[in-house]
């Protein structure tokens, strides 16, 4: 990875917005914006799939550790750091990938770019509130949750993508 540390900032960045901000808004207890997974939504392209799994991983345990959740970030983190490359599979070609970058409105478009922080997003809080409740008693209270807090953190983490992707060209 040749930009090292715009990513390093990028991670403390969505850790301290998440832990001091974003943990603290208690607006409704169906809105609670996740947005530390912008770092992992945010990666180059080229990144390999092990390194995509360490990085998940990292950045689970670290919430974990912080939230006092015994694993549930990690849980619900680990996945959608497996399956991004898919995910970038269905919005940009097998080349355009090859290439590498960052994941953008000017590499993707915007309109393929909110498709896909919407499907890693919606994964990510799927499982994580999914995982926290552990019941089918609470499906429509947990597809509520699941629904405002992905609206909400996928407005947020568009917000960090524009901020993060600004100084970067469409193919670095």
């Amino acid at each position: 990875m040749y930009r090292i540390v715009p990513y390093i900032l990028l991670f403390v960045a969505t850790m301290l917005l998440q832990i001091f901000l974003f943990d603290n808004l208690v607006i409704s207890i169906y809105f609670n914006p996740l947005i530390y997974i912008a770092f992992i939504l945010l990666l180059p392209l080229e990144l390999s799939h092990i390194s995509l799994l360490g990085l998940g991983l990292m950045t689970g345990l670290a919430m974990d550790s912080v939230m006092g959740s015994s694993g549930l970030n990690t849980l619900a983190t680990l996945p959608v750091a497996f399956l991004r490359p898919w995910l970038v599979g269905l919005f940009c070609n097998r080349e355009d990938a090859r290439e590498g970058g960052v994941p953008s409105q000017s590499r993707f478009g915007t309109h393929k770019f909110v498709k896909y922080l919407i499907l890693g997003v919606v994964l990510h809080h799927g499982l994580f509130f999914a995982l926290e409740s552990l019941s089918w008693a609470y499906a429509w209270h947990t597809l509520l949750r699941v629904t405002l807090s992905s609206a909400a953190s996928v407005f947020f983490i568009w917000l960090i993508a524009r901020i993060f992707t600004a100084k970067f060209s469409t193919r670095v």
